[in-house]
């Protein structure tokens, strides 16, 4: 997954993104976008209205309740298929992350602005940035925050080659919530972020 420090490969050491391999093709892509430090301003995870905090869940069924720029970001992903021919099968906005499950189809007409016979198909790295820029000026905006990070610029793709390749990641979104504090990204709503990345306040 996308990650300081490791923006141009993943922890074995392999690209992200596959040499000569066509984005603007039809396929099916498992996404993961982080905010920027890690901080987590876009979701709590909470277990019977509770956040988690500690290593380990209680016995419960976990849920995401967005914080203001998690919506912002939530009617973003929903606006994408309006915007570009795409279609986000699955998606769970985590703390400090987002996973998507995206299908880019060329035989759908695109949206704002409609591509011409002679316009390119969208890559996959436009629709993603405009996913991300557009949730950052409307938080910025809303926040009254101009010139504020959001997002990590970088992003991990993983091509789905498969039937169980996709039910594999599709299953994986589905249980984010339920693994959150074993997951990588883990950072503790309690913890206060550097001093230089995002104010504290929002957190709360």
């Amino acid at each position: 997954m996308s990650g300081d420090g490791r923006m141009g490969s993943n922890r074995h050491g392999r690209p992200y993104r596959l040499p000569n391999y066509d984005y603007g093709e039809n396929g099916c892509y498992f996404i993961t976008f982080c905010t920027k430090g890690r901080i987590p301003i876009l979701s709590r995870v909470t277990m019977n209205g509770t956040a988690c905090v500690g290593r380990g869940l209680a016995p419960g069924i976990p849920g995401i309740q967005l914080l203001p720029i998690g919506e912002i970001l939530e009617e973003q992903i929903s606006l994408l298929k309006n915007r570009f021919p795409v279609t986000v099968d699955r998606s769970v906005i985590m703390p400090n992350h987002c996973h998507l499950l995206l299908s880019i189809d060329k035989g759908l007409p695109g949206a704002s602005p409609r591509p011409t016979e002679d316009s390119a198909p969208p890559s996959l790295s436009r629709i993603i940035g405009a996913c991300k820029s557009l949730t950052t000026r409307l938080a910025n905006q809303r926040d009254d925050t101009p010139g504020r990070e959001v997002f990590q610029s970088s992003y991990y793709d993983h091509v789905i080659r498969s039937e169980e390749d996709y039910l594999t990641h599709w299953r994986y979104i589905d249980e984010n919530p339920a693994k959150w504090t074993e997951d990588e990204y883990y950072i503790s709503s309690k913890e206060k972020p550097p001093h230089d990345t995002i104010p504290y306040t929002y957190l709360q």
